[in-house]
């Protein structure tokens, strides 16, 4: 769990909500809250903002904890993005999360070769 999922969890508890409750009062699913809770997804910063509203929550402690959060990723990670563009970074993402090792194998072997190909074109 991390530091945002404990917080949105400790408040909420406080409130004497359930997840679901939060859910419907946040306009959010259930599955949703469940992620943040766990830490296994970080809410984006309108979430966040909706979250806190519902828990009486300072805003800028839970966003606090999502830009910590968002900072701790490899800068080259973040320069690629940008220069990708978020997007295109998503759908790319999306698309490899979805490959078996073997598939992934092969796609970044076909990859290898598109590159040294246009390597050697440029050359010429």
């Amino acid at each position: 769990m991390t530091d945002i999922g404990k917080l949105i969890k400790t408040y909420r508890e406080k409130k004497n909500l359930t997840q679901q409750e939060l859910a419907v009062k946040a306009r959010l699913g259930t599955k949703s809250i469940e992620k943040y809770e766990s830490g296994e997804q970080i809410p984006d910063t309108q979430t966040a903002l909706k979250i806190s509203t519902v828990l009486d929550l300072p805003a800028s402690e839970l966003l606090e904890h999502e830009y910590t959060v968002r900072h701790d990723i490899d800068q080259e990670i973040i320069q690629l993005i940008t220069e990708l563009g978020h997007e295109k970074a998503k759908v790319i993402l999306r698309k490899f999360k979805e490959l078996n090792a073997e598939d992934y194998t092969y796609i970044m072997q076909k990859m290898y070769e598109l590159n040294h190909v246009s390597q050697y074109n440029d050359k010429e």
